[in-house]
């Protein structure tokens, strides 16, 4: 089976703590956002510590264009893309002229050519590799992207995929938009970047995290969880309060059902790389899931440095489970996204 050979993420320029950013939001929203002084603790109840801005603070408080906001977002994402690339090529042991497939994978940013084009093209790569640029499935994109970079190794036990993955949420802020998900959505959403390197079976390597499966699941009649409106002024965030109730009601079935075609149960899954969408969503998780100690707290951990990057931060959580070590056994990873809609990969997980 394929193997997920090495993973990168990016540290980008402006760490910026929770504090600071609700006294800008509070600055911000006051004058036309009556609900600001009664909802601005929900900046404190997100357990968030920083948060990951591609720009400084105050650039969030000029006025911007919708086309100035996705300028940067493609000048930015290329520049830091690079990068990651460059970091999991070393990290590898490959050559860039190694790879065979390329999936880019965003929802908060708009290109044509497409962002997998231009990174080809910056870094010279191989000018044949198969490309996928992957729009629109946000905080699940993470898994749902890994699983199809798996897929293509399954297909081609040759191949050597690269998964990269962006997000610049801070870029989609309208500063115009005083409604509640804009309020709540800057309580939570940040930017990051992230680049795995998926191997082939082929290539003979000493396979310490290695695909098994991969499950998709959108719930019908739940199209307005969670999305974009687009307008104008450009990207609008929608979301609903129902995400937590959606894990509640769904996340144990849809786990044991996809557990029991291995013939396995939760108890057999011993590292847990979830999405943290936020504390709320961490909270439902722990309730729903029959599972002793603190099974999301490398999850957790990464959501309070770095706040919510939509589909990049699962891939941050599998980062800190290969750099900082994980459990003989079966890992899980799992996110919920637009659609309303839920991604899971089952993982064999090996020390070597």
């Amino acid at each position: 089976m394929p193997s997920i050979t090495a993973v990168s993420k990016i540290e980008l320029p402006y760490k910026i703590s929770q504090q600071e950013v609700k006294e800008q939001a509070q600055l911000m929203f006051s004058a036309n956002f009556p609900q600001t002084n009664r909802l601005i603790f929900a900046f404190d109840n997100t357990e968030i510590k920083t948060r990951n801005f591609c720009k400084p603070l105050s650039y969030y408080t000029s006025n911007t264009t919708f086309e100035e906001r996705n300028i940067a977002y493609i000048n930015t994402a290329l520049e830091y893309s690079v990068q990651a690339v460059e970091d999991v090529i070393k990290k590898a042991n490959i050559n860039k002229d190694d790879i065979t497939d390329i999936i880019f994978l965003s929802t908060s940013g708009l290109a044509t050519p497409s962002l997998d084009a231009l990174i080809i093209n910056k870094m010279r790569l191989n000018p044949n590799i198969r490309r996928m640029p992957i729009w629109g499935l946000g905080c699940a994109g993470g898994v749902s992207g890994m699983a199809k970079a798996n897929a293509f190794a399954q297909a081609n036990p040759d191949a050597v995929v690269l998964l990269v993955a962006v997000e610049l949420c801070s870029l989609t802020l309208i500063k115009s938009d005083y409604s509640k998900s804009n309020f709540i959505g800057s309580s939570l959403f940040s930017d990051g970047i992230a680049a795995c390197i998926i191997k082939g079976d082929n290539h003979g390597i000493d396979k310490a995290v290695t695909y098994f499966d991969a499950s998709s699941k959108l719930y019908y009649d739940s199209l307005d969880v969670m999305g974009w409106e687009f307008q104008d002024t450009g990207f609008k965030v929608l979301f609903s309060k129902d995400i937590p109730t959606f894990i509640n009601e769904h996340v144990l079935e849809d786990i044991t059902l996809f557990l029991q075609k291995h013939n396995l149960q939760l108890s057999d899954i011993k590292n847990f790389i979830f999405h943290p969408g936020g504390k709320k969503v961490l909270d439902a998780y722990a309730d729903a899931l029959p599972v002793e100690g603190d099974f999301l707290k490398k999850t957790r951990e990464v959501m309070n440095d770095n706040g919510n990057m939509s589909s990049v931060t699962v891939l941050y959580v599998l980062e800190k489970f290969m750099e900082q070590g994980f459990e003989d056994g079966y890992g899980l990873m799992m996110a919920m996204g637009p659609g309303f809609s839920s991604e899971m990969v089952l993982l064999k997980m090996k020390n070597k």
